[in-house]
């Protein structure tokens, strides 16, 4: 079976060096993995890259692009050329700098009284906006 040079250690620190989060998914605070399947011909290249599950927002455009990166030990069985196929799960992780921050704030607006019960108090709406990018501490 081809195996990747230096054993799987090496391969998640191949991994890890040369993964470029997309601006898209920073922007949109997207996090998960992406599997992908690929082909490893008996020459150690791959071929055939597909996404089995991804998480869009440019993660899966930078995994098949990674996975595209890599090379394999050259094999033979008996002989005879081997071709193998495999999965890969690639994590996406925002770097720790990147924080979501929110802020609430209420309108003042007068209840509406459709209970006759006066001692009940009114109902309390709250609404809020999330920003996704830097805190105002940041910059």
């Amino acid at each position: 079976m081809p195996k990747y040079a230096g054993g799987s250690e090496a391969f998640r620190e191949f991994i890890a060096a040369n993964l470029h989060y997309p601006e898209d998914a920073l922007e949109s605070g997207v996090e998960g993995t992406v599997i992908i399947e690929y082909d490893v011909h008996d020459n150690g290249l791959v071929q055939h890259p597909r996404i089995l599950k991804g998480i869009g927002h440019g993660c899966d455009e930078e995994a098949m692009r990674l996975v595209a990166m890599l090379r394999f030990e050259k094999v033979k069985n008996r002989g005879l050329r081997v071709k193998m196929t495999t999965k890969t799960t690639i994590h996406f992780k925002l770097p720790a700098g990147v924080r979501i921050s929110y802020s609430v704030s209420g309108k003042d607006e007068p209840a509406k009284k459709s209970d006759p019960d006066p001692d009940k108090p009114a109902p309390v709406t709250y609404e809020y906006t999330i920003t996704i990018g830097q805190s105002p501490q940041d910059q």
